[in-house]
């Protein structure tokens, strides 16, 4: 009888591991990124071309690697990070398990070069596909640098599941941002298709924030420290005005790696219970140093994810000490030189309640009264004064008075809960979502103004000038034609400095710029359905960003007008994200339930 288990050979299971460990772009650049910090590098340059579809290349002045270690690195399971079982319970390194450049060499040509401080030249291997096709010596600096290129060559179903490049850029952008702050003494530098999006120098952490993200979040940080026998945490949280409704600003760092935890996180959003708006997330940047025998991050295949030996204690120390942090950040008065201190009410008078001042009134006062006797006029002189004014008083007659009784019922519209618009008809009534039908009636003449590329735009009275990070910059380079259509008009200026001189009629000035940070965060796309286009994204993002809120007041002519435009639209049944927008109550479904 045959056997029915076999061994797979080395080129396969290479292709399998290296689809738990490489799902993408990004994967790679995590890996090469990470390699590059354990060799002890000062510079680290990351290159990349068509978001890593057709190159990705990590250069770094690191420890490099002799004729020998170059060919033992492919190899699967091959590592200089441990030596026994043991060594897994005390890492204080990225990479430990052998499997990154077996994977990558996988399912993509690699070409390498690297050089040791104690050679003199430096030593060059082209693997393709797990299968070594040339291996020579080379001029290149001390340190390593690893080019993989075709990625995903030999696996087109695993290719063809890549997003658009603007998609699997922003990972990229992710993942070289996650390990630029993990190590800010290091310079990392960031190259796109020959363009220069990162140039980071060493510098505190406070810094390496504003020059990842921008300069503004250089005044939003609050310092946040504590130590303990069990942890010691380091870094900064976000004022809580700075939340917003979409993740993408939260950063944990276990022993200098970067980590995804929804039990921390809660320990964070706990803290900051009573500051933040329902659906707002906090942002942070923090850092736990932990004994690494406490910790194990052998878990998941990406290293993403941790579990604590003891997790309430280390949330415990979490929450007590952000929620410190935000406690002396609410306290500390501001300081207003302008502010006049002589219309301060005094300490002691604060709780005082105020007494109405005495009035003395002489009730037999009159202002009118005169020494010289009045005379009234006569009922001649009345009706001469009054012969020249014409008083048109409007007649309501007996059919009008009627008419404004049977007002016909679909123009009784009320609002309920600053939610609903509540619109009775002869046999049924309507429940209409204000904010859900404002939302289809916005996207839908948003498209039409992209479409056309007529969009209208309204001058502003002072320009509004915004400064944009390098992510945020690729982010407008994307869709400036899309904003320009919809009726925006953008200068740019330099250092990446963007003057705003009008907006789309629907968008008041107030709101310009949270919506174009909303817009070029690329939070606003929505990764699950990326086979939308990107105009349609951006008109919904606005149209949800510029839509009346539940909980605003409208009057009866706004909620008029309001339906109409709803009823104009060519579909009223659902919201741009496929929520109903209104529902019917039948007269016989009211009439049975009071029965």
């Amino acid at each position: 009888m045959s056997s029915r288990i076999a061994l797979l050979p080395d080129h396969v299971a290479n292709q399998i591991a290296a689809g738990e460990v490489i799902q993408r772009p990004a994967s790679v650049v995590k890996e090469l990124l990470e390699n590059a910090v354990d060799a002890q590098a000062q510079t680290i340059q990351l290159i990349i071309k068509n978001a890593g579809k057709t190159l990705i290349q990590v250069i770094d002045d690191g420890m490099g690697m002799n004729s020998t270690d170059i060919r033992l690195a492919f190899e699967r399971h091959a590592t200089s990070k441990i030596n026994v079982a043991e060594d897994l319970f005390a890492l204080n390194t990225k990479g430990f398990r052998g499997e990154a450049l077996a994977s990558i060499a996988a399912i993509a040509h690699v070409e390498t070069h690297t050089r040791t401080k104690a050679d003199e030249v430096s030593h060059c291997l082209k693997i393709e596909g797990s299968k070594v096709v040339d291996q020579t010596l080379s001029t290149q600096p001390k340190g390593t640098s690893i080019a993989v290129k075709s990625l995903f060559y030999n696996i087109p179903a695993r290719r063809n599941f890549l997003k658009s490049d603007t998609v699997e850029l922003r990972h990229v952008i992710d993942e070289f941002q996650r390990v630029a702050l993990a190590h800010p003494e290091i310079k990392f530098l960031f190259f796109n298709n020959g363009s220069e999006l990162f140039d980071l120098p060493p510098a505190v952490l406070r810094k390496r924030i504003s020059g990842a993200f921008g300069a503004k979040w250089d005044t939003n940080l609050v310092p946040t420290e504590e130590t303990t026998s069990l942890a010691t945490l380091t870094g900064f949280v976000l004022k809580p005005e700075f939340a917003k409704k979409t993740r993408g600003q939260q950063f944990f760092f276990v022993n200098n790696r970067f980590i995804k935890s929804p039990f921390l996180h809660h320990a964070v959003s706990s803290a900051f219970e009573g500051l933040l708006k329902p659906g707002y997330h906090p942002g942070y940047f923090l850092y736990l140093t932990v004994d690494p025998k406490t910790i194990d991050i052998n878990i998941h295949p990406t290293k993403n994810e941790i579990k604590f030996e003891e997790e309430q204690s280390v949330y415990a120390i979490l929450r007590s000490a952000v929620k410190h942090s935000l406690g002396v950040f609410q306290v500390v008065p501001t300081l207003d030189f302008e502010q006049n201190t002589a219309l301060d009410v005094p300490y002691a008078f604060k709780e005082k309640i105020p007494t109405p001042p005495p009035i003395e009134v002489d009730s037999s006062f009159n202002p009118f009264r005169s020494s010289a006797p009045i005379s009234k006029p006569k009922k001649e002189e009345w009706e001469g004064i009054l012969s020249g004014i014409q008083i048109d008083a409007p007649v309501l007659e007996k059919e009008t008075v009627e008419s404004l009784i049977d007002v016909p019922q679909t123009t009784r519209l009320f609002q309920l809960f600053h939610k609903y618009i509540v619109c009775p008809l002869q046999t049924r009534m309507l429940l209409i979502d204000q904010n859900r039908a404002h939302q289809r009636i916005l996207y839908e003449q948003f498209l039409s103004s992209i479409t056309a590329k007529k969009g209208v735009s309204q001058q502003l009275l002072f320009p509004l000038e915004m400064s944009l990070n390098p992510a945020q910059m690729l982010e407008y380079e994307q869709m400036n034609e899309i904003l320009e259509a919809l009726g925006f008009q953008i200068e740019l200026k330099k250092d990446q400095v963007l003057q705003v001189l009008g907006s789309p009629e629907h968008c008041p000035p107030t709101k310009i710029e949270p919506l174009l940070e909303n817009l070029l965060s690329g939070e606003s796309t929505d990764r699950s359905i990326a086979h939308f286009s990107q105009a349609d994204q951006i008109a919904k993002t606005m149209a949800k960003n510029l839509a009346i809120k539940t909980g605003e007041p409208l009057q009866v002519e706004e909620q008029q007008v309001l339906l109409d435009d709803f009823f104009g639209c060519k579909e009223t049944s659902v919201s741009p994200f496929n929520k109903p927008i209104f529902i019917t109550l039948e007269k016989r479904e009211i009439e049975q339930k009071l029965n």
